[in-house]
């Protein structure tokens, strides 16, 4: 299904780029006076989008006006709404975990988040953590967010989130193989003062 999606949305932003290049491109050569075709409304720099007579031309008609505005915003609304769906990432909403009955046991994404998120704050030299879950829900992925405490070592912080906090996750949910994204950030600090 994402995929599809993501070709949707490609397909579209291609279709938009598209017409958007070639609109300014025409309006461009317009406005420098350079040849354009004969259909092109606009055919030099003193021509207008909207003339006087077409802009009269609804100046009766008390509904025009409203619905142009009302169209034109909400096509802003979507070409927003669209805009923040591109950085939104999904996040996985369940995960299939193998009961080993030949059965499979469905567990919430913000769960297993939750605990991997408490595993990962309680190690040592590790002041917070947050933990997202993509991927397929039979083939989980993790990005973890270490933010470290100044003296932390970001080796030994790496080696107890893999053998302990995944470790854990892994065991049990019986996935064999939990692929991990981490990052790492230091925690800012005040400087201490020295007498």
């Amino acid at each position: 299904m994402t995929v599809v999606l993501r070709r949707v949305n490609r397909a579209l932003l291609g279709l938009a780029g598209l017409l958007l290049v070639l609109g300014g491109g025409a309006v461009l050569a317009a406005a420098l006076d350079l040849p354009v075709p004969s259909w092109w409304p606009w055919s030099g720099p003193a021509d207008v989008l909207l003339s006087t007579a077409d802009r009269q031309r609804w100046r009766d008609e008390g509904w025009w006006w409203p619905v142009v505005i009302a169209v034109l915003g909400v096509v802003v609304l979507l070409a927003l709404w669209w805009l923040l769906v591109q950085f939104r990432r999904a996040r996985l909403a369940e995960v299939l975990v193998e009961t080993g009955d030949g059965e499979a046991a469905v567990l919430r994404g913000r769960a297993l988040e939750g605990v991997l998120e408490a595993d990962a704050a309680a190690q040592e030299g590790v002041a917070r953590a947050r933990v997202a879950l993509t991927g397929r829900r039979s083939a989980p992925r993790t990005r973890v967010a270490l933010h470290l405490e100044p003296y932390a070592s970001p080796g030994d912080a790496l080696t107890a989130l893999s053998t302990e906090a995944l470790a854990h996750a892994r065991t049990s949910t019986g996935l064999p193989a939990l692929p991990t994204e981490a990052r790492l950030r230091a925690v800012k600090h005040r400087a201490r003062r020295v007498n």
